[in-house]
């Protein structure tokens, strides 16, 4: 997280938010769901990136709207990493996606 955004993030206002999305879609990632893979959400996304111009605007911060549930593969993503080729599954073992 960018240093000026912590205080947002460790805020109440936020962590109701948030707390209040995830049980809304149902604790799934959203992304993943598009494709038919039930993965669950980790993080909640903001959809217009926060800056220090706007993260004291709630319509931006707090808005439902531009929030997404998503997985860490997929906000990796979302942030320009490449996807992952395989994973491991519970047991240890590795699975092709």
């Amino acid at each position: 997280m960018k240093p000026f955004a912590v205080a947002f993030y460790k805020s109440k206002a936020w962590k109701t938010c948030r707390a209040s999305y995830m049980e809304r879609v149902g604790g799934l990632c959203e992304d993943c769901l598009k494709v038919g893979r039930f993965t669950p959400a980790e993080i909640v996304h903001h959809i217009t990136e926060l800056t220090p111009e706007n993260i004291n605007d709630p319509s931006i911060t707090l808005n439902p709207d531009n929030l997404r549930a998503v997985c860490r593969e997929c906000h990796a993503i979302e942030h320009g990493a490449r996807p992952r080729r395989y994973k491991v599954d519970e047991l240890g073992r590795i699975i092709s996606n």
